[in-house]
């Protein structure tokens, strides 16, 4: 996972080597998922919150089509990072642990890169505030 690397909307290339290190929250979505569009106001506000201030980062990898996703973020910004995973993202999201490949899925990793929350559903920002506050 940590050699992985993913187109972001904005055409640059993020490495995940470069988020290694610091707590991180994967949120696998879809612009086609009602659910996953639902919790990314919370995403958000977490992701601008405390856990920021504490070194964490917030990605959200796209297991959709590029241009579907640049309309999507066009009309409905977000600020945390976003990377085009593709539809082999539900393959990477089954390798983390989410066994039957639904959306919204969230995993969180500490700093030493190991997966220690997972999550298949709509994550709150308070939710995702309990899970972080020691990493």
């Amino acid at each position: 996972f940590w050699q992985m690397s993913f187109t972001q909307p904005d055409q640059t290339v993020l490495a995940m080597a470069t988020l290694r290190g610091r707590p991180l929250v994967l949120n696998f979505w879809g612009t086609w998922c009602p659910p996953c569009i639902k919790e990314m106001p919370d995403l958000d506000r977490f992701a601008r919150g405390p856990f920021a201030q504490r070194g964490g980062r917030v990605l959200g990898l796209a297991v959709d089509n590029p241009t579907a996703v640049r309309e999507f973020l066009a009309r409905s910004p977000v600020g945390y990072t976003i990377g085009l995973a593709g539809f082999d993202g539900t393959d990477l999201s089954r390798q983390l642990g989410n066994t039957t490949g639904g959306m919204p899925f969230t995993a969180v990793f500490n700093r030493q890169g190991a997966v220690v929350q997972r999550k298949l559903g709509i994550t709150s920002a308070a939710e995702l505030e309990g899970w972080t506050k020691d990493l």
